[in-house]
């Protein structure tokens, strides 16, 4: 009983460490937006929200703003067509040489360093035309997303009933029908949670984006990177405190939808 106690101190000591240790400087950023003054400072040396108000009134920053959403959305839609057609087309060609290929094909843009693949698509999308457009960056992310939306689907898969598909081809359902009809329903919170992994990863994604992007097509992070290196004000804060939000939303509306997925498996 002793021992027990005491391995539960020591889980529990480092449980809380670990969240002190994440948490922290994320609660430091979201505090210092707050400041009244023009510099960074924890903590501020008084209050407001008048940085805030400076966020709303830019247009540069808004249009940054409009840029990372448009870009995440594309990016999220591309990735989970990509991500759940591989984990699907995997699952079903697992014991052929082409299925035991593919997923070490996907790692790959995970295994590339970042700043190579941005010169590299830097100079493709020079060459076709297109550097500086919403698709080039588009692209450029959905290379690092679908590799996430690939394994989570995977994950759903294994857990898929294949029997229902076999059950769908014998009454004369076709591959496209079956599909459709049979497979997305089952996996469709499993897509929806890749498409929230997906366009986190593209809203946050900096250094390709910091290759490929113009001033009409400026993400956050890429403008917060410039501002930065000109003075580090609380806009900055702002900003991070804004991504923070929507990172931390994102992640809770995807619990909600396991966790609903969960309850209704457990009350059907």
């Amino acid at each position: 009983m002793h021992r027990e106690r005491l391995e539960n101190a020591a889980f529990r000591a480092g449980y809380g460490a670990l969240l002190v240790f994440m948490l922290l400087p994320l609660l430091v950023v979201v505090v210092t937006s707050f400041s009244a003054s023009g510099r960074v400072a924890f903590p501020p040396d008084s209050y407001s929200l008048v940085w805030y108000a400076d966020f709303f009134e830019s247009t540069r920053w808004l249009d940054a703003f409009t840029n990372s959403i448009v870009i995440g959305v594309g990016t999220a839609l591309l990735a989970t067509v990509l991500g759940v057609l591989g984990a699907f087309g995997q699952e079903l060609e697992t014991d052929s040489v082409v299925g035991s290929v593919v997923a070490p094909v996907v790692l790959i843009p995970l295994l590339i360093p970042p700043v190579i693949l941005g010169i590299t698509l830097l100079l493709y999308f020079n060459e076709v035309g297109l550097r500086g457009s919403y698709a080039s960056i588009i692209l450029a992310h959905t290379l690092w997303a679908t590799p996430l939306v690939y394994f989570v689907m995977r994950s759903v898969f294994s857990r898929f009933d294949w029997q229902q598909l076999d059950a769908a081809h014998d009454l004369g359902a076709g591959p496209v029908r079956s599909f459709v009809h049979v497979v997305l329903p089952n996996v469709k919170h499993g897509i929806f949670v890749g498409a929230l992994l997906a366009f986190i990863i593209s809203l946050q994604e900096f250094v390709m984006a910091l290759f490929l992007s113009t001033p009409g097509t400026e993400t956050i992070p890429v403008l917060a990177w410039t501002e930065i290196r000109q003075a580090l004000d609380p806009m900055v804060s702002v900003v991070s405190t804004f991504l923070i939000l929507i990172s931390v939303g994102t992640i809770v509306v995807a619990a909600i939808a396991t966790n609903l997925e969960w309850v209704s498996k457990q009350l059907s």
